[in-house]
């Protein structure tokens, strides 16, 4: 019960690091910057972890020359993923940049367990997996079209209305696109990481490298495109403590996996904390926590999310 409970809870936190990041850029003025201090405050963070569990933040130097480049790479694709959702949440609202990138896990990690990419144990894509992939695909469609096709089916006025809402969700489209993208970087982070905590013998160890290659590729970014630091109020509205801590967040999001998934198995385990993102995701929007727009669900939205999580559930659990 205390794993599930465990789970739940940091699935629950990845829609909210998504806002409070967001809430960081507003006063900051860059996704970059924002992606910056939260990838330094969770590098601190699994630092001191690793320091308690292993005495120690370096690498043998062995390992250069005897691994893959690639298990280097983990953090560059977490920059992708954290900055992509910081870019995606003011055009799409919590759901929606929650779902989109779940979609890119979803079919990113289909393809990694079928070829056995980056050292994962392979896993044919089977018949039932492929529906469940099917159920997943149908189930964005549901949450993020339906809603805007039955409103403008409903409340069908003038044509030039209904043409720029068209045109509107058209321009929609590529966020969403791009969330995709991002998801496919997040799922094939996880798998890079996962070879490097094998080869390290600790995934707070690998989840400190792939923080450190984060920050340090960030630095060079920010230093390449040297954005304007600032730090402002939004409105005149005073910066709120917690706008810093996506960072920490993100950090316990890593450990709590590697806590759950020995006790409950991978394929449960992402089950869990899938629910607990939908469930975070949907309570930001209805709420409108941590400065976010309020975005009211409907019961459509709601069927969505339930054929998207049975879909997950096909293709983790059998």
């Amino acid at each position: 019960m205390l794993a599930i409970l465990i789970g739940f809870i940091i699935g629950v936190g990845m829609p909210m690091q998504t806002s409070i990041n967001s809430r960081l850029r507003s006063s900051v003025g860059s996704p970059f910057l924002s992606s910056f201090a939260s990838f330094g405050v969770g590098t601190i963070f699994l630092a001191v972890i690793t320091l308690i569990e292993s005495h120690t933040l370096g690498v043998s130097l062995s390992l250069f020359t005897s691994q893959p480049a690639w298990i280097w790479l983990g953090g560059l694709f977490g920059v992708i993923y954290l900055t992509s959702n910081i870019l995606l949440f003011p055009k799409l609202g919590s759901v929606q940049t929650g779902i989109m990138p779940v979609l890119g896990q979803i079919l990113a990690g289909l393809i990694i367990d079928n070829f056995g990419l980056f050292d994962s144990p392979r896993r044919a894509l089977t018949v039932t997996r492929g529906i469940g992939a099917l159920l997943v695909l149908a189930g964005v469609i549901i949450t993020v079209a339906a809603k805007g096709w039955l409103e403008r089916r409903h409340n069908r006025i003038l044509e030039d209305a209904e043409t720029e809402a068209a045109t509107k969700q058209s321009g929609l489209w590529f966020w969403r696109v791009l969330g995709v993208i991002a998801g496919m970087f997040g799922a094939t982070q996880t798998a890079v990481n996962g070879h490097l905590g094998s080869v390290l013998g600790s995934t707070a160890h690998a989840a400190f490298v792939s923080f450190f290659v984060g920050t340090l590729g960030l630095i060079i970014l920010v230093l390449l495109l040297r954005p304007e630091l600032k730090l402002s109020a939004p409105a005149g509205k005073r910066n709120p403590w917690w706008m810093w801590i996506g960072g920490v967040i993100g950090a316990l999001y890593v450990l709590g996996n590697v806590y759950l998934v020995p006790i409950v198995g991978t394929g449960l385990a992402v089950v869990i904390v899938l629910v607990g993102l939908m469930t975070g995701s949907l309570l930001i929007d209805q709420f409108g926590w941590f400065a976010s727009k309020k975005n009211p669900i409907t019961g459509i939205q709601l069927v969505g999310l339930l054929v998207m999580i049975g879909g997950v559930a096909l293709i983790r659990l059998f």
